[in-house]
Formats: structure tokens, C-alpha cells, sequence
């Protein structure tokens, strides 16, 4: 007989659950029903409901700390906006709910949100904006750009996987067309869209 994974069950429910509804959309006694736990199996491996939240944003959010690799890169600014690209394409296929969290905390923040999310987010802008500040130093960027509203606009990467429901019938979201789609970021970030 296998024993049950009651601490990881609970994890990938609340994870599921969480993301659907956010902290307050979802009741304790609905996760222990959905994970198949007592209610006590929650405040015994995570102090509760909050606990148990925190826990599932930290796992979410700890993909952030890659953003790093991208700074320490020797490589030209429009190579780093590849990296970042490629990055972020790759964050939000290996985790899916992600972009759920994200919006759902930048619109509703819980108390967790200052811990985790906005410091997370406010690396990936730090980072974004230094890559555009050498960009414009060394004369690869155009002189003038905003280092602030160019980071904003290469992180829009993310607003192609927050629109998939809307978009799914005119645009393909499947993985094998990643590498198109990093072509046509490239192409409106690098060139432009004038001729």
C-alpha cells in the first residue's frame, strides 16, 4: 500500500484552488474536502489557510530569482531582452497558474504581497531598466527612450499569456510556436514597427 502525500496534495490543491479564486475565494473546509485531508492536516503542516497560501506564493514566485542569470549575462542589451523573453516564456509553461497569481495580487494584494510578489516584481523592472539604461549608453537603444517605459514594455511579454483565453481563436498559444513568437517580440522590440 503507497502512503498519501498529505503535505503535497494539499499543495497542489490549494495551488489549483488559490489561483482559481484567490485567498479569500476559497474556504478552508473546501480544501480539505478537495485535498481528501482533515481541516487539522492544514494547521498541522502549514499554521492554516494563510500559511498555506504563502507557501503556494512563494513556490510561484520563486521562479523569479532566475532573473538574475539574465543580469549577470556578458552579452549586448537586445541579446539580454532575448534572455528575458525567453525567460518568461519559459516561467509561465512551467507554471501555469502564475499569471493568475500575478494579476490576482496586483489587483487585490493580500498581506503577502509585499513580501513576496512586489519585491520579485520589482527585481525583473530593476534589471529590465538597467539592460535599457546601457542599451542608451553604449548607443544601442535610441537616445531619449525612457529606461522606465522601455521596461515596462518588454515585460508586456507577459499580456500574451494573461490574453489566451481571449486571443485563442486568432492567435496560436501552443509551445511549439514559441520560438515564432520570440522572433516577433524580437522583431517589435529590436526594429520597430515602422519600415
Amino acid at each position: 500500500m503507497v502512503k498519501k502525500d498529505y503535505r503535497n496534495n494539499l499543495i497542489d490543491t490549494a495551488t489549483r484552488l488559490f489561483a482559481e479564486r484567490g485567498l479569500k475565494g476559497v474556504g478552508i473546509r473546501e480544501l480539505s474536502k478537495a485535498a481528501e485531508v482533515s481541516i487539522s492536516m492544514i494547521s498541522y503542516h502549514f499554521g492554516g489557510k494563510e500559511g498555506l497560501y504563502s507557501l503556494v506564493l512563494q513556490e510561484q514566485f520563486a521562479c523569479f530569482e532566475q532573473i538574475e542569470t539574465i543580469r549577470e549575462l556578458e552579452a549586448a542589451p537586445l541579446e539580454k531582452i532575448e534572455a528575458y523573453i525567453r525567460w518568461s516564456i519559459r516561467r509561465h509553461r512551467e507554471y501555469p497558474y502564475l499569471m493568475r497569481f500575478y494579476t490576482s495580487e496586483l489587483t487585490n494584494p493580500t498581506p503577502y504581497f509585499a513580501t513576496i510578489v512586489d519585491p520579485a516584481i520589482k527585481k525583473v523592472i530593476r534589471i529590465l531598466m538597467e539592460t535599457v539604461e546601457e542599451g542608451i549608453r553604449i548607443r544601442h537603444f535610441r537616445q531619449g527612450l525612457s529606461c522606465g517605459y522601455g521596461a515596462g514594455m518588454i515585460g508586456m511579454v507577459n499580456y500574451y499569456f494573461l490574453s489566451t483565453l481571449a486571443t485563442r481563436e486568432i492567435v496560436s498559444h501552443s509551445p511549439e510556436r514559441d520560438e515564432e513568437l520570440i522572433r516577433h517580440y524580437m522583431d517589435l522590440f529590436g526594429k520597430g514597427i515602422l519600415t
